[in-house]
């Protein structure tokens, strides 16, 4: 097993890892629309919430060895089932065809006000495992 830790998207603030490598599959926390960078930076809407939280995703799968076209499942909190339309064209906007298992969980709140939460699981590229990213 291989922990992942990337600057390109948000620091944990308890005790998780951003990702986990075992078995050629790459287990991404729950990210936030955090901009790693600017910490305090305003929200915006759930459509720029969606792409933050998707960047920050794509980051911890890109140290893992992994890319958006190698997502397997994901899951998608949201505080309002009413944003859905909004948050399925926003994430269809970033994976085109790429179409990986998904599930929608609808949450009374997330931390400090976010709309979003994205959780992921990936492929490693057989590039990164005969790298020996295993």
């Amino acid at each position: 097993m291989r922990t992942i830790r990337t600057d390109d998207a948000p620091t944990p603030t308890g005790h998780y890892a951003q990702g986990l490598v075992h078995g050629g599959v790459l287990y991404v926390a729950g990210m936030l629309p955090k901009d790693p960078t600017w910490p305090d930076a305003p929200h915006g809407t759930v459509e720029e919430q969606v792409q933050r939280t998707m960047r920050n995703v794509e980051a911890v799968l890109r140290a893992g060895g992994s890319g958006l076209d190698q997502l397997l499942s994901v899951t998608i909190y949201l505080t309002d089932l009413a944003l859905w339309p909004r948050v399925n064209a926003a994430y269809a906007s970033i994976l085109g065809d790429h179409r990986p298992a998904r599930t929608v969980v609808p949450v009374p709140e997330l931390a400090n006000g976010y709309l979003v939460e994205i959780q992921a699981i990936a492929a490693i590229l057989e590039t990164a495992l005969q790298r020996g990213a295993r």
